[in-house]
């Protein structure tokens, strides 16, 4: 099996080579290496490689997944028998930590800093002071829990309190925690490169979910969202805060609403900010809630950076769960239906938005409050 690393790959001449995506959809949404084209695993084992039957058969073609597994397998299908074909050695991960070794730390720092401040502040930095002051999520004598995943939504969302505690117009106090679930060497390495790139100064403590969930066949990406926030919860208490800050984005909000429709038969919404039911005094807000996802990975992009996406032991078999416990796949085909539903109606995005704000109850069939259900025949 030909295997090639990210060090003997950099010193090839760019144009000898193509570069070949083979991660799920999601995973390759979250980010891809400069130059590649994306073709599935999952597409090439059912012989859909038009893409890579059209690379010139002078090129070497180099596949890359997220650890360096799958790429193997498919380097070694009989499809690709008499091309110059290659697996890349430990996959997009290895790619992602050579990227920040050779990285100026205080120099990427200052630019992510300086592009919140001016070219993406209208995207960025209004839509989250907008969402704090609109459903008071910070009030004045706070000790907020920026609980940071790796991801690009709770990176930029530690930038984001950052720059609002320099504005200085509430007075509150973060810590920047982080959980380690059980992530492997390389994985942990990531996160604690990426946040000294970005002067975010983190608290790390460690959990045994991974291997908890791991033993678990129905719904583990379900069962891991619910750990991980009763985790976050019990150390961000443990530190004195009194609340926690997840960075889900308006995407997140519109995709759980539509949802919460189509696949639970329910009409309910991703909450700005909440109680928690068990853990007493204890808050969860949602500052990014008017942030759209289009303009975080503008953000990354434009600054170069390359962060976590999920890091479970199941990355590599199946599509990537979400921060809430949904499904890619699910949360994947709902994108896809607004995306369609944008081209007919450019507005669709802002009315899913709008419908759990605008509900008439005396429209309403049934609505349950506390638990209880409250059907309109009660008092027709």
């Amino acid at each position: 099996m030909n295997e090639i690393s990210v060090t003997k790959l950099n010193k090839m001449p760019r144009e000898s080579y193509v570069l070949v995506d083979v991660r799920s959809e999601s995973l390759a949404d979250y980010g891809m290496m400069p130059g590649a084209i994306w073709v599935s695993a999952e597409d090439i084992e059912k012989g859909n490689i038009e893409k890579i039957e059209n690379i010139p058969a002078d090129k070497k073609i180099v596949f890359y997944c997220q650890i360096g597994q799958k790429s193997q397998e498919i380097c070694g299908l009989p499809c690709f028998e008499g091309r110059d074909c290659y697996s890349l050695k430990g996959g997009y991960m290895e790619y992602l930590q050579d990227e920040l070794s050779r990285s100026e730390a205080g120099a990427k720092q200052e630019k992510a800093e300086e592009s919140i401040r001016k070219k993406f502040h209208k995207q960025l930095f209004s839509p989250f002071a907008k969402a704090c002051k609109t459903y008071k999520l910070i009030n004045e004598g706070d000790h907020i829990a920026v609980c940071i995943s790796g991801g690009k939504d709770s990176m930029l969302m530690a930038k984001l309190f950052q720059e609002i505690q320099k504005h200085r117009q509430v007075k509150f106090d973060v810590t920047f925690l982080v959980m380690d679930p059980g992530y492997n060497k390389e994985n942990r390495a990531l996160i604690e490169s990426n946040a000294k790139a970005l002067g975010i100064p983190v608290t790390i403590f460690e959990s045994t979910i991974f291997d908890t969930v791991d033993t678990i066949e129905k719904s583990p990406c379900y069962l891991c969202a619910r750990m991980r926030r009763g985790y976050l919860y019990s150390k961000a208490k443990e530190l004195g805060c009194n609340k926690i800050a997840l960075g889900h984005h308006y995407d997140d909000v519109i995709e759980t609403i539509l949802m919460g429709m189509l696949y639970g038969g329910q009409v309910q919404t991703m909450m700005p900010k909440l109680h928690s039911t068990n853990f007493e005094g204890m808050e969860l807000i949602r500052p990014m809630y008017f942030i759209r996802e289009a303009d975080i990975c503008a953000w990354r992009d434009y600054n170069e950076l390359h962060f976590l996406q999920c890091a479970c032991h199941f990355t590599e078999t199946c599509s990537t769960c979400h921060t809430d416990g949904t499904t890619a796949s699910k949360r994947l085909e709902t994108k896809h239906l607004i995306a369609a539903m944008k081209k007919d109606n450019p507005f669709v995005e802002a009315n899913i938005f709008k419908s759990v704000e605008n509900v008439s109850l005396n429209t309403i069939i049934a609505y349950k409050k506390d638990g209880v259900k409250h059907h309109f025949l009660d008092e027709y």
